[in-house]
C-alpha cells in the first residue's frame, strides 16, 4: 500500500531557507583566501630558514662523521685512510668544489685505493668547498690519527658547507680541522654568498 504524505507550506519554506544557508558567499570566500595569503606570507620566510638550516646540518653532520670515521679507521687498521673528493663514488679526483666524497683505505700501502669504506654525496642546493690546504681534494689520516699537510706538519684546513640564498640567514657552516685531528664546526652568515674558506 502506497502512502503519500503531503508537504506543508511551512516545511517547504524551512527547506528553502536551509538551502540558502548552505555554502559560502563570494565575499566570504575572498576573505578566507586573503587570510590564507597573509598567513603564508608570514610563515614562508621562517620555513625557508628552517629548510636551509636542515640542509646545512645534514651535510655538515655527514662530513664530520666521515672525518671521524676516517681517523678512527686509520688508527684501527694502522694504515692511511683518506677522505677525498669523488665524481663517481669509486675513485678520488682533485678539485676544491666537492659534489661528493669517498672514504678509502690503502691497505697494502701502495698509494692506491684498496677499499671504499664510505660514500657520501652533497645534498641538492648545498655547496661544499675545501680550503687550499686540502691539496688534490684529499684529507689523509695516518695511523697516528693525524691528518698531515704536504710538509709533514699537522693539517690546518677548513671545509665550507653553504647554501646560496637571498635571505639574511646563517647560510654557511664551517668545518675546521685543527692540529691534524681537532674537528669543530660553527655557523657563519655570508650574506647569502658561498665563498671558498680560508685555512683554519
Amino acid at each position: 500500500m502506497l502512502v503519500l504524505q503531503a508537504t506543508s507550506p511551512r516545511s517547504a519554506s524551512v527547506c528553502a531557507r536551509r538551502r540558502t544557508e548552505c555554502g559560502f558567499t563570494l565575499l566570504e570566500l575572498m576573505v578566507a583566501v586573503a587570510v590564507v595569503r597573509i598567513v603564508a606570507a608570514i610563515g614562508y620566510p621562517s620555513m625557508t630558514a628552517i629548510i636551509t638550516s636542515n640542509r646545512l646540518g645534514a651535510a655538515t653532520n655527514e662530513m664530520v662523521a666521515t672525518l671521524q670515521l676516517a681517523r678512527l679507521e686509520a688508527v684501527r687498521l694502522n694504515r692511511t685512510v683518506t677522505v677525498c673528493r669523488s665524481d663517481d663514488g669509486v675513485t678520488c679526483s682533485a678539485g676544491t668544489v666537492w659534489d661528493g666524497w669517498i672514504t678509502v683505505a690503502d691497505l697494502d700501502r701502495d698509494g692506491a685505493v684498496d677499499d671504499v669504506l664510505r660514500t657520501s654525496e652533497v645534498p641538492a642546493a648545498v655547496q661544499l668547498r675545501a680550503s687550499t690546504a686540502i691539496e688534490n681534494g684529499r684529507i689523509a689520516f695516518r695511523s697516528d690519527g693525524l691528518a698531515h699537510a704536504r710538509g709533514g706538519s699537522p693539517l690546518n684546513a677548513s671545509v665550507a658547507v653553504c647554501v646560496p640564498t637571498d635571505g639574511a640567514v646563517d647560510n654557511q657552516r664551517l668545518i675546521s680541522i685543527g692540529a691534524g685531528s681537532r674537528i669543530s664546526t660553527r655557523s657563519e652568515n655570508k650574506g647569502g654568498q658561498c665563498d671558498a674558506p680560508g685555512n683554519s
